[in-house]
């Protein structure tokens, strides 16, 4: 017993020891912990500390003046694995800098001024894991700069000013996962560049200057599970190029200048779980181009110059659940069994294209869709029964189109939450009766309702749906008539009918017209439930329902009366004018009047 307790205070005494020895050896500008691990920030720090703890294991150095690194700046650092010198403004690496660190396992030099390094300047550092060389103004690297680098897992040259890449800069990298070469200005690559790298992960070439991708530069890339490739010029793709990656998991190609893609250049991968092939100017595309994707959970298709898209593009995809089919403003037609083969589909975007219809069946399929958005669009009319198997819907949005009216009950077999109407040419005659109905019932789903309003007729423009009264749309099978009514065989007088007074309306019988025998040019409104004759001479402009009374309102047609009328009104704006012109200059001599008096009065 008495031994394990020596033993006990011996390991304490030991760890206290180390506690206070490496507290007392931590430089005033640094944070040091008893792992290990040390941080320096400062800028009067213009090189390697040189009284640290003798366990530093892991040093970085933050926002230094260490231009420099020296031949002897890492002499004494023999247990440290993991170095990091950022944000310093390094421009200098000394051919034999690392020499004394061949145990290094990790080195981030982001963030710096370097443009050139040795050729040899990494040999040393046969053990090292993780290579950091981003965000720093490097122009060129040697075929050899790595070539010693054989247990090298990670490398980022992202974020410099590379041109191109020697062919054989990466061949000795057997043991690269993850290699980024992304944001600089390589205009090509050659078929051999990352030809050995049996056991790469992730490939990062995107946001460079690439115009093609060469045939076979991805052969041997057998464990590849990430491809970034989007934000280039690529204007072509190698048929199958892509075919020797199958464990592909993400493929983005987005933001490129393709026109045309090759048939099946996505097949073969059927782990596949994200593809980006939007803003490109894709004129057509295959109708063989998609392989057996059923783990792909969304696709992005927008900002192309496509018309129209293959019947079975997505038919391959059954997994898919968000599908964004959106903002192609040319894209003006889609096959009636484009979406016959998404069962898990919860949210398609169709908004800001160029449709002016849909087709019957286009969702009958859809059973679990949830959202639907076909906002700015030019659709016109919807058929019928175009929403019925979609029971799980609770979004549709339909606002910025041209629609005038929808069909009666559109909704009926829905359960919609939420319905956007604004911004389509309403035209509130008896027709939208069945929507106002629906409107009324269910203003709890309908968004923005104020800004649900009438076009046409004209008597009607600006009034939302929701405020028109059910009398209004309750008599849809009112005859028109023109202003000058055709004789009937009922008709005993030899002239022309006139209109009747108030007192002889109210007294007269009706006339026994047949509503078929007379000819129409202008809508009688709903609120008429009489046949109105009016004799030539004045021209129907407008009517208002209120309490049970309509009131006409008539404009003359003589056109000296209309001459002398508009004559008069400008005689009178005219006459205002002058008055208050008149009116101005009186004040301004009454002011100036009043200014010579005070000034008479100063002089006394």
């Amino acid at each position: 017993m008495d031994y394990f307790l020596s033993e006990l205070m011996w390991i304490l005494f030991l760890s206290m020891l180390t506690f206070f020895t490496s507290n007392a050896a931590c430089p005033s500008l640094c944070k040091c912990l008893s792992n290990g691990f040390v941080t320096c920030i400062g800028d009067t720090i213009t090189d390697t500390p040189t009284q640290l703890p003798i366990h530093t294991y892991k040093l970085n150095l933050f926002k230094t003046n260490m231009h420099v690194i020296r031949e002897q700046s890492l002499k004494k650092m023999k247990l440290m694995t993991r170095f990091s010198l950022v944000y310093s403004h390094l421009h200098t690496i000394h051919p034999q800098a690392f020499h004394f660190v061949p145990q290094l396992k990790s080195l981030m030099l982001t963030r710096n001024d370097l443009s050139t390094l040795h050729a040899r300047v990494f040999s040393p550092l046969v053990a090292l894991e993780e290579l950091y060389l981003d965000r720093n103004q490097l122009e060129a690297i040697t075929a050899d700069m790595f070539e010693e680098l054989v247990a090298l897992e990670y490398l980022d040259l992202s974020y410099n000013k590379l041109s191109s890449v020697p062919s054989e800069a990466f061949s000795k990298l057997v043991n690269l996962e993850i290699l980024d070469i992304g944001n600089n200005y390589l205009t090509t690559l050659s078929p051999t560049t990352f030809r050995s790298l049996i056991k790469l992960n992730q490939l990062s070439i995107h946001k460079n200057q690439l115009k093609k991708l060469e045939p076979g530069m991805f052969d041997g890339l057998v464990n590849l599970q990430y491809l970034q490739i989007h934000s280039n010029k690529i204007a072509t793709i190698p048929p199958e190029v892509f075919w020797p990656l199958k464990k592909l998991k993400n493929l983005t190609l987005s933001s490129n200048k393709l026109q045309y893609i090759p048939e099946r250049s996505f097949y073969n991968m059927p782990k596949l779980f994200k593809l980006t092939i939007y803003n490109n100017p894709l004129l057509s595309l295959p109708d063989e181009l998609m392989g057996h994707m059923p783990e792909m959970p969304e696709f992005y298709l927008y900002d192309t110059n496509l018309i129209t898209v293959p019947g079975n593009l997505f038919s391959n995809m059954s997994g898919l659940q968000t599908l964004n089919l959106h903002f192609n403003d040319r894209l003006s037609d889609l096959p009636p069994d484009l979406f016959c083969c998404l069962p898990e589909l919860q949210k398609l975007s169709l908004k800001s294209n160029n449709l002016q219809q849909l087709h019957p069946k286009h969702f009958s399929r859809l059973n679990k869709l949830e959202i639907l958005l076909l906002n700015n669009n030019t659709l016109k009319n919807l058929p019928k029964n175009i929403f019925q198997e979609l029971e799980q819907l609770t979004m549709l949005d339909l606002h910025g189109n041209q629609l005038k009216n929808l069909p009666e009950d559109i909704f009926k077999s829905n359960t919609v939450v939420t319905v956007i109407l604004s911004a389509n040419p309403w035209d509130c005659t008896c027709s939208i009766k069945a929507l106002v109905k629906w409107i009324k019932h269910n203003k709890h789903a309908v968004l923005e309702s104020d800004d649900v309003m009438c076009h046409s007729p004209q008597y009607q423009i600006l009034r939302t749906l929701d405020s028109l009264h059910d009398e209004e749309l309750n008599n849809c099978n009112m005859t028109t008539v023109t202003p000058s009514c055709t004789r009937t065989q009922e008709t005993t007088q030899e002239s022309s009918w006139t209109t009747p007074t108030a007192t002889e309306a109210a007294s007269s019988p009706r006339p026994n017209v047949k509503p078929d025998e007379i000819s129409s040019t202008y809508d009688i409104s709903p609120p008429f439930h009489d046949i109105i004759v009016v004799e030539e001479g004045h021209d129907f402009v407008h009517h208002n329902y209120h309490s049970g009374w309509v009131y006409v309102w008539f404009l003359p047609s003589k056109a000296v009366l209309a001459g002398f009328l508009m004559f008069s009104h400008i005689l009178l704006v005219a006459a205002g004018v002058f008055l208050i012109l008149a009116n101005m200059y009186a004040m301004h001599l009454l002011c100036k009047r009043a200014n010579e008096i005070k000034e008479q009065f100063a002089r006394i």
